[in-house]
């Protein structure tokens, strides 16, 4: 067993943990995040890679208007962002550290740096509420535990550079945008971060390890998804007088989405579709010229996600021509499908026997996906390169389910996760 006594301290995780609370920005706009992650790094002597080269511009899905996007720069940099860390950027959220960038690629770490689109509880039992580290915007909050895994992130940096003359190959961070809607992983993926790696390893707070004390060594069963927006343009006209001079985008859209609803269902293994909105017209007596859907599907292996994918597309297109209206599908995110190989699986849970706080019994190997998480374009991507995976699940008592507004965890979870995931990277390292 290796030879390790954790440096970091509680105090330091829980002050990073509600940092980044505080300062909750959403996907693919996390400026002031990005910038935080950069000075942390760069205070332990490491040299933050960031912009397009960490993320592939024709890659890159679900970005925000330029508009949206000034703003959120905008507001970083008042809250306090160094503005040459904000001018490396380019506008692109999210960056790398590598603790051995002088040696091969070996062990990749994602974590994920996004928020989520939630009004947070104010509520005088809520814990970041209590004690004055609910988040500063409107809307927007780390109801998903993404706030924990940044500071899981700088924690184990912190950890690895103290042991970096020990290690016999680079160990890559991600810290990554955009994991709500499964819109950063690609971009990332297709930088080439992943190349020549031999082991991917993802984290999640929560999830179905619910509880203090427990882990879950090994995710399977992760759905692959795509995310899309569908728009149909047709022609207006008075609803009385001339309505055979329209073409009706409602009744177009209506009709797609019930179609897609009514597709067979895959034999192969588990599939979904949703059209999750669904919003047309401008009045009572006007023909509507327009409807927006905003649509995914889902399947357990990415060949099942493609075939309602592709199954969805082909109705769209079809039901535009029948009702004369010009269609624009847009891709918004996706993921693939994958699942946690057992040789990690097992290192995880024997690892997880010198951290006292896992208790044995309740110690899983493995539970199913908890729906989608784009981690697994990264796990793909190294498995598919001949290397393995591994999707762990950090447990905790939560206060609420995840994505709900007065969702929290446990900090106490931190520094025991830290030297798990430490013990981990070594032991790769020496595989």
């Amino acid at each position: 067993m290796i030879d390790y006594t954790p440096h970091i301290t509680q105090k330091r995780l829980t002050a990073l943990r509600r940092l980044f609370h505080k300062h909750a920005e959403t996907g693919m706009a996390e400026f002031w995040t990005t910038a935080r992650i950069a000075e942390e790094a760069e205070a332990l002597g490491l040299a933050p890679l960031m912009g397009e080269s960490v993320s592939a511009p024709e890659a890159r899905m679900g970005v925000p208007d330029e508009i949206t996007l000034d703003k959120a720069r905008q507001r970083a940099e008042e809250e306090g962002a160094q503005k040459r860390l904000l001018d490396a950027m380019n506008g692109v959220t999210g960056l790398v550290v590598d603790i051995r960038p002088d040696l091969p690629a070996h062990t990749v770490l994602r974590f994920d740096i996004d928020a989520v689109d939630v009004q947070e509880s104010g509520s005088a039992s809520h814990l970041p509420r209590r004690e004055g580290f609910f988040s500063l915007h409107e809307g927007i909050c780390h109801a998903c535990g993404h706030d924990g895994h940044i500071a899981l992130g700088l924690g184990l940096a912190h950890e690895l550079v103290r042991l970096r003359e020990c290690l016999t190959h680079n160990v890559r961070l991600l810290f990554q945008p955009g994991e709500e809607g499964c819109r950063g992983a690609r971009a990332m993926a297709a930088a080439g971060l992943l190349d020549g790696a031999r082991h991917m390893v993802a984290a999640h707070i929560g999830m179905w390890a619910d509880c203090d004390h427990s882990l879950v060594c090994g995710a399977q069963g992760f759905l692959a998804t795509t995310k899309f927006d569908v728009t149909f343009t047709g022609r207006a006209a008075h609803a009385g007088a001339e309505p055979h001079k329209g073409a009706n985008s409602l009744l177009a859209a209506a009709s797609a989405a019930l179609n897609m609803h009514a597709l067979p269902r895959h034999g192969e293994g588990d599939s979904r579709v949703t059209v999750g909105r669904l919003e047309a017209g401008s009045g009572r007596n006007t023909i509507p010229s327009s409807a927006r859907m905003v649509c995914e599907t889902r399947g357990a292996s990415t060949a099942v996600n493609e075939y309602m994918f592709e199954h969805c597309r082909s109705i769209i297109e079809h039901t535009a021509a029948m009702y004369e209206q010009r269609c624009d599908i847009r891709i918004m995110g996706g993921s693939d499908g994958a699942g946690s190989d057992d040789a990690l699986t097992h290192l995880v849970r024997e690892i997880a026997g010198a951290v006292p706080w896992f208790r044995q019994e309740l110690i899983r190997d493995s539970a199913p996906g908890f729906g989608s998480d784009d981690a697994c374009v990264h796990m793909a991507a190294v498995q598919k390169q001949g290397g393995d995976a591994v999707y762990l699940m950090l447990g905790s008592d939560l206060a609420a389910g995840h994505h709900a507004p007065d969702f929290d965890f446990h900090e106490d979870m931190l520094l025991p996760s830290v030297e798990l995931l430490t013990r981990l990277v070594i032991a790769l390292d020496r595989r």
